[in-house]
């Protein structure tokens, strides 16, 4: 099961209040405090975008319990707080705060600001609020939906190298999507939460409130279930609301499916590259179950109104789901020292994640999957017999690998956007600092169909 709150408690945890009541983050220490800085250590992070939920996490210094305050004004005059953790108790932590908002409006914008309340902990009966301190920065978001601006960027392979992460984040500041999707290998084998909040929370780039107004979403890479940390990464970045599917699929907990405007975006996950036999991972990874919940769970998404009649149907998942490349690993088969058919033990793509969810995106009319992994920018437009395009992104590599110079090897950064009723994609070269390709799709036959009136 999954620790979020469902709306309910978050509506029961939202306290009423007046602005301009908050305390001063120096007023709100005393003696007993432990720490002398300020108790917010990053800005806030826009987590799992959606039509009626957000996530903000953001770091602390101290334990605390994290807070939001957010409206609709851009005073925060008719602000509530929601408070971090569910029901019974507030959570505190002294790494990471995580905040929930729910009952959102689609495609509507909301301010809001960050704030924490430090807390003395020395056992269940000796805990002290030691005050608040509220972060002076207002930020906005919009939501998803029918109506929200059809324009999103897609980032990859990212490896806690900062020089390409830095440039993307500067790109996408410049574009200014209604959302970011992170597709995959953000990590590379993290064993810390520290290091995790260092990738996520606490970059090494200029830009550090990069994800404070513009949403991100998540397709988790293999290299993101690698490291003692990371097969925990809720604990910096959420999972998604419960409430987007059946209890049959809440332990699917980064799919998504939802509609920006006149793009239904569906979220998978390839999971690891390697077998679940493979003697490196000792029998603890479950991938083939995963994969096969994950097709019921995409049966399902693609029937919903909201998905099956929107004009562009784009997927996201980290591994390729095609490879023209014979000699290229389909990561269903055994290490290459006993598959001389196969060039390497990597696997360059994901034919059993292909052989599940493929048949149910093309019967649903879908024209673009954006996929990663292999670090080299790839066009495959579509064909009569495979009536979808796949586009591999790029990246880290700065235009060089194994000490040479490599003119194909260069970060991207994916922008999609529906103009004059096509779906346009550009392709930004992130050494060069120029379009490397532009790509039109029109609108998918949908099933839906008006009502006679």
């Amino acid at each position: 099961m999954l620790s979020v709150a469902l709306p309910a408690a978050e509506m029961a945890r939202a306290a009423e209040y007046v602005p301009g009541t908050e305390v001063s983050a120096s007023a709100a220490r005393d003696e007993l405090s432990a720490a002398d800085g300020a108790l917010i250590a990053s800005a806030p992070m826009l987590q799992n975008y959606a039509e009626d939920s957000i996530g903000i996490a953001f770091a602390v210094n101290d334990m605390a319990n994290g807070f939001v305050e957010i409206g609709r004004k851009p005073n925060l005059s008719d602000a509530r707080r929601v408070m971090s953790g569910g029901y019974r108790m507030a959570e505190i932590s002294d790494r990471v705060a995580q905040v929930r908002i729910t009952d959102l409006q689609p495609a509507t914008t909301y301010y809001y600001r960050i704030g924490a309340e430090r807390i003395s902990y020395k056992g269940g009966y000796n805990m002290k609020n030691l005050g608040r301190e509220t972060d002076e920065h207002i930020y906005c978001f919009t939501t998803a939906g029918k109506d929200a601006r059809a324009h999103f960027c897609v980032i990859n392979d990212t490896h806690v190298q900062w020089e390409p992460f830095g440039r993307a984040i500067e790109k996408i500041a410049a574009l200014a999507p209604s959302c970011v999707v992170w597709n995959g290998d953000a990590c590379n084998v993290e064993e810390t939460i520290e290091a995790q909040m260092r990738i996520f929370l606490k970059p090494e780039i200029a830009r550090k409130d990069y994800a404070a107004s513009t949403p991100y979403l998540l397709c988790t890479g293999n290299h993101d279930f690698r490291g003692l940390a990371n097969r925990h990464l809720e604990r910096v970045w959420m999972y998604r609301q419960p409430e987007e599917r059946a209890v049959r699929d809440w332990d699917l907990g980064r799919n998504f499916a939802l509609r920006m405007g006149d793009i239904a975006m569906i979220g998978l996950d390839t999971g690891e590259d390697k077998l679940d036999t493979n003697p490196a991972f000792a029998g603890i990874f479950k991938m083939k179950e995963y994969r096969e919940a994950q097709a019921l769970w995409l049966a399902d998404a693609l029937k919903r109104k909201d998905i099956a009649s929107a004009p562009f149907l784009v997927a996201f998942c980290h591994i390729p789901l095609y490879d023209p490349n014979a000699k290229h690993n389909p990561g269903d088969v055994a290490p290459a020292d006993t598959d001389p058919r196969y060039d390497s033990n990597f696997a360059m793509w994901q034919r059993t994640c292909a052989q599940l969810w493929l048949p149910l995106l093309e019967k649903a009319g879908c024209q673009l999957i954006i996929t990663a992994h292999q670090h080299r920018y790839q066009y495959h437009a579509a064909t009569a017999d495979r009536p979808w395009a796949q586009i591999v992104g790029g990246g880290p590599e700065m235009g060089e690998y194994g000490g040479k110079k490599n003119p194909n090897k260069f970060p991207t950064v994916i922008e999609g956007r529906v103009e004059d009723r096509r779906l346009h994609i550009t392709i930004h070269n992130l050494v060069t600092l120029k379009v490397q390709e532009e790509l039109d799709f029109e609108p998918r036959k949908t099933r839906m169909r008006r009502k006679q009136q």
